[in-house]
């Protein structure tokens, strides 16, 4: 225990530095399940609620998702809410989490199961009381994957826009980008892709949504070729751009995105050419040219990644990610407070 109390004092030692940062925390401190990975986190109308997936480690077959939620200020104990028992009896892994509370109707849980991410298949579960209970488990569509990653957008006719991706089974797996869009929450959908993955081909997945104002959408995310990728659509998701690269740094890992409510867009990800530390905070009025903002984490060799980004009701955001792959940390910025620097050439000032 006392190990436990000293690696989170550790692990929040750089954040206390920066104003911006009010609270850094880990969700949980000690779990039933070894490693936990893929964070993602929603407000409700009762308080915070996070998931991930936990088990003995990343594609195992115990592999579940498990639920947190804030009640007083304090995190619950975490709750597997989903597994991949399959009606044989036999176990599959499940991945990556995706929670998303609509601006009507319930707590969405999306998650994938299956073997490997190129042939995993996306699943449901909803909540009509903040994630205090879940519904049955409904198998999305053939061809749905459901948001592979991050977080999905609301648009303002309702349409819920997912951001998703596959991996083929190749050697050399091809990385592509695609949206799911659905007008009803998930009962009927539609696609949409870049017009091209770009020239030479960009291999990328994970892509998290920007809103540039009027119909005008972004997307940023994870690639194998070392930097951010981007793809534009002017008519909200309907159609998109081809792809390209920005010029910041990504070691093959994921990343998260959110536009804030004045307007300027915050990317969560790690600004290194290899490995997953640091853990970075950068800021943009136009989605191309970012700013760095604030550094969350920064420990030689060790794994903070996966993070996910919400901004809340009283205008804080709140930031979510894998601490070593053994627990998830949670921490809250104040987007008024942060001290930007001019990020040149990609190189972290």
């Amino acid at each position: 225990m006392k190990f436990l109390m000293l690696s989170a004092l550790m692990a929040g030692s750089a954040l206390a530095a920066d104003p911006a940062v009010l609270k850094s925390e880990f969700i949980f401190e000690t779990a039933p399940f070894a490693s936990s990975h893929a964070s993602t986190m929603a407000e409700t109308p009762g308080g915070l609620v996070a998931a991930w997936f936990g088990g003995t480690a990343e594609g195992k077959p115990d592999v579940g998702i498990w639920v947190s939620r804030q009640v007083d200020g304090a995190w619950s104990a975490p709750v597997e809410v989903a597994n991949g028992i399959q009606p044989d009896g036999a176990r599959l892994p499940c991945w990556n989490p995706v929670l998303f509370l609509p601006k009507a109707g319930p707590l969405l849980l999306f998650y994938k199961v299956g073997p490997s991410p190129s042939t995993w298949w996306g699943m449901l579960r909803t909540s009509m009381d903040d994630g205090k209970t879940w519904s049955d488990a409904t198998r999305l569509p053939q061809g749905i994957l459901g948001p592979i990653k991050d977080k999905p957008v609301q648009l303002a006719d309702g349409t819920l826009l997912c951001s998703s991706s596959t991996e083929t089974t190749d050697k050399r797996s091809a990385w592509r980008v695609h949206f799911e869009l659905s007008k009803d929450l998930g009962n009927t959908w539609s696609t949409s892709q870049p017009s091209s993955p770009g020239e030479p081909a960009i291999d990328a997945i994970q892509p998290s949504v920007l809103f540039l104002g009027g119909d005008k959408l972004m997307a940023v995310g994870r690639t194998k070729q070392g930097k951010v990728f981007d793809v534009t659509s002017e008519d909200l998701g309907k159609t998109w751009g081809a792809m390209g690269l920005l010029d910041l740094p990504n070691p093959n890992s994921g990343t998260d995105a959110v536009t804030l409510k004045d307007g300027r867009h915050m990317l969560i990800y790690n600004h290194t050419a290899r490995g997953r530390s640091p853990l970075n905070l950068a800021l943009s009025v136009d989605g191309r040219t970012w700013q760095a903002a604030a550094v969350l984490e920064d420990e030689p060799k060790a794994e903070f990644s996966y993070p996910a980004i919400i901004q809340t009701r009283d205008g804080l955001v709140h930031v979510c990610y894998t601490w070593k792959r053994k627990r998830v940390k949670h921490a809250v910025v104040d987007p008024g407070k942060l001290t930007l620097k001019p990020i040149v050439n990609g190189v972290w000032p």
